[in-house]
């Protein structure tokens, strides 16, 4: 497993390059296709697991972020909560915690000064969905 800064750094290019796949009308394979350098492996995997599950990623956060639909939200702000979701539902050795913090921190750093909270909201919500947390048994 890849040490904190390195998955933290990953998640950034990630987002990085989910955006410009956006704004370019491409998808992340095709854009990254162009690269002269390949991206890190962690990025690859959260690219191509956005990608892959693009229609149940959108289909849940429509689901969670309550009063708005994907398409309008901030496109900072989607492609953080897409990242996010896919490592939540396809990255189950990522602690659930550590997927929100770093999606937060992202929303702060690179969105609006709202998007810190609504990026937590969304992913708490979701994350109960999909991350139940065993109950305990015995007393």
């Amino acid at each position: 497993m890849a040490p904190a800064g390195a998955r933290r750094q990953a998640r950034e290019r990630a987002l990085g390059l989910l955006y410009e796949a956006e704004v370019k009308g491409q998808r992340p394979g095709e854009l990254v296709a162009e690269l002269p350098v390949s991206p890190d492996p962690y990025v690859l995997a959260l690219l191509e697991g956005v990608e892959l599950h693009a229609a149940e990623i959108d289909r849940l956060l429509g689901e969670h972020a309550v009063g708005w639909q994907v398409e309008r939200m901030p496109a900072v702000d989607r492609n953080v909560l897409r990242m996010a979701t896919y490592e939540l539902i396809g990255e189950p050795g990522t602690p659930t915690a550590v997927v929100l913090s770093e999606a937060v921190e992202l929303a702060k750093q690179y969105s609006t000064e709202d998007s810190g909270r609504f990026v937590n909201g969304v992913l708490a919500s979701l994350a109960r969905l999909v991350r139940p947390v065993p109950s305990s048994a015995g007393g």
